[in-house]
């Protein structure tokens, strides 16, 4: 369903009874409605990002719901697709913290593929509804996901913004792993603690003293 690693650790929860009322619901939302991301891309984290090949995990709640912006990656939306807010003060932390400009493209394929996972907790959702696919039971299975990178013996900086993402915290039990926190790059609350928290340096900073090579955030 998703790579052969991936599905290998997955294979009891893809078993499960409400896995399997999950998809049979998604099937009904994507034939009736407008569903975003596309029903390819509903993986697409975790296809770009390997469990093997993870560094970092990047929460974000749902996704994008304006016509072409979901690509299957938290916070990431298309190329030539407006930036949304939030990702706009993300590129404004990453240029305050490591002095990368702000790129021209909204796209986060390149942090995928450098090992962060940009995991969202509901996978797919309605257009223009937010949360639409709330109870769908999105969040019991990226819990497991969470679950399971909770118990990968190489060291993983898990990055949480906002109170939804920090609610995660408690699945995130294993010491030799680095959680960081702050409140979320939205308008609403970014003044608030988001800015010059300097994420980005202090995962990198944890990974080098684990011995484990940086991510390379430059995205332009």
């Amino acid at each position: 369903m998703i790579t052969e690693k991936w599905d290998k650790i997955l294979k009891e929860e893809y078993e499960k009874d409400y896995f399997y009322d999950l998809l049979k619901k998604l099937q009904i939302e994507y034939r009736d409605k407008t569903v975003f991301p596309p029903k390819k891309e509903v993986f697409k984290a975790m296809r770009l990002t390997d469990y093997d090949d993870i560094k970092v995990v990047i929460i974000g709640q749902d996704p994008y719901h304006g016509t072409g912006e979901a690509e299957g990656l938290s916070f990431s939306v298309k190329d030539g697709i407006r930036k949304p807010p939030s990702l706009k003060n993300l590129f404004k932390e990453l240029h305050d913290d490591l002095g990368y400009n702000e790129p021209d493209s909204g796209s986060l394929v390149k942090w995928a593929k450098e090992g962060v996972l940009l995991l969202n907790a509901i996978l797919t959702v309605e257009k223009d509804k937010p949360l639409s696919h709330k109870k769908l039971g999105w969040e019991r299975f990226t819990d497991e996901v969470i679950r399971k990178i909770n118990e990968k013996d190489t060291p993983v900086v898990f990055i949480l913004w906002g109170s939804f993402a920090r609610s995660k915290k408690e699945l995130i039990t294993n010491p030799i792993h680095y959680v960081i926190e702050s409140t979320h790059p939205s308008p609403f609350s970014a003044r608030y603690g988001f800015f010059g928290s300097k994420p980005f340096s202090k995962t990198n900073n944890f990974l080098i003293s684990k011995k484990i090579s940086p991510v390379n955030f430059k995205l332009d």
